[in-house]
């Protein structure tokens, strides 16, 4: 279930709080201090289960295991989503950070992104506040290490994304569900490792989306939804100085979008969703890309819904640019309705007001109601399920208007 004619459905962008008792099995797993599998992999299916009732007793309508099978070392994380994917690739190694970074292969013509946080022109405009413990940019823990591909990429995830399915399809089958979704990171967004196997960080690109195939088919060839999760294709933009014109950055990011096509060549695009944001750090955010210089290129993904930030005071104002570009046929937009980005609970009827404004600009089937990025590693658990729980009011209360 995509979509509906009857009334606004509601979904998330994937990552929910973890319960602590998952987060301490998961630093003991990845620490490798002997903790017993087997008990690891009970824990972890009891919470994706409990995940699955909580959201189908809240009245969300396309629901997902929390991302519950991606490390997660502590309740502020904001990598995890593309973190994860170092234990299920073969061919990289940890470095230093400072090793990782310089070791880039750009091609000539490319543009060139900066390495790390302090290159971003949103850092250098705030830098003040950056620095400053108690301006309330949360950012999360610096990693000491980052892969480098030393060798050939292969996936070598088989098994975790055979449990992930497993746990998800047996929760859904005990909560009396039939579909899920489970997140994937795209090509680009997973191809930010260092380089020292290939000959560019294009070559680099090509082989993350053969890799990461693998385990996009099997999320679908197992009948669930699968989600691919691309901040690459918008944040990039905020990583490069001096600013590309708009013109010169999508030519740099087709190539993007074309390896992630590339990626799911054959799949059904009404299985696939596509994730876009600016980002999910709690910071200013002024040098974000507009919408209006995305929007079509976003559509060129071949997936039949658009998940992207639309809740945020930064982008809350861009659903005008669907007034002007046209969502093609059998497509759905999942913008987000209430923020990440902020503890204010979004009361239900801002949030009606948010997606009745997308409806009757697309169309009220076209929309599903969503967050503008994962809850998970970046608000207070307690926050996080307000805001979920006035999600749902406020589709309810947008229902009643657009079908009264």
């Amino acid at each position: 279930m995509t979509n509906s004619s009857e009334r606004i459905l509601t979904s998330h962008a994937g990552s929910l709080p973890r319960p602590d008792s998952l987060l301490e099995a998961w630093r003991s797993q990845v620490s490798g201090n002997g903790a017993d599998a087997s008990a690891f992999e009970g824990e972890l299916r009891r919470a994706v289960a409990d995940l699955v009732r909580r959201q189908r007793d809240l009245g969300l309508d396309i629901i997902n295991d929390g991302e519950y099978g991606h490390a997660m070392g502590g309740k502020l994380d904001y990598a995890a989503w593309w973190t994860y994917v170092f234990q299920r690739l073969d061919g990289l190694e940890l470095k230093p950070v400072e090793e990782a970074i310089s070791a880039r292969r750009p091609r000539p013509e490319d543009l060139k992104l900066g390495a790390g946080l302090p290159q971003r022109r949103d850092y250098r405009a705030f830098q003040d506040a950056y620095e400053d413990p108690s301006a309330g940019i949360t950012l999360g823990e610096f990693p000491n290490a980052l892969p480098v591909a030393t060798s050939a990429i292969t996936y070598v995830g088989q098994e975790a994304v055979q449990q992930d399915i497993a746990n998800l399809k047996a929760a859904l089958d005990e909560a009396g569900l039939e579909d899920g979704f489970l997140n994937s990171v795209a090509p680009a967004s997973c191809a930010r490792f260092g380089n020292g196997f290939y000959d560019d960080d294009d070559e680099l690109l090509w082989a993350c989306a053969e890799a990461m195939r693998e385990e996009y088919k099997a999320i679908i060839d197992a009948g669930l939804m699968l989600q691919l999760d691309d901040p690459a294709i918008a944040e990039n933009w905020d990583g490069i100085t001096p600013a590309p014109t708009p013109e010169e950055y999508r030519r740099y990011t087709r190539r993007l979008v074309e390896a992630l096509n590339h990626a799911i060549r054959d799949l059904p695009p009404e299985r696939i969703r596509f994730h876009l944001c600016w980002g999910s750090w709690h910071g200013p955010h002024p040098t974000d890309l507009p919408m209006a210089e995305l929007a079509e290129l976003m559509l060129e993904v071949n997936a039949g819904s658009y998940s992207f930030e639309a809740a945020n005071v930064r982008h809350e104002h861009e659903w005008r640019v669907w007034e002007e570009v046209e969502l093609p046929e059998g497509k759905v937009l999942v913008p987000g309705v209430v923020s990440h980005s902020t503890n204010v609970v979004e009361h239900p009827e801002l949030v009606a007001d948010r997606i009745v404004r997308f409806a009757e600009v697309v169309g009220r089937e076209n929309v599903v109601a969503a967050t503008d990025c994962g809850l998970g590693g970046r608000i207070h658990p307690q926050i996080a399920w307000a805001k979920l729980e006035a999600l749902v009011q406020g589709a309810d209360l947008a229902s009643k208007r657009l079908w009264r």
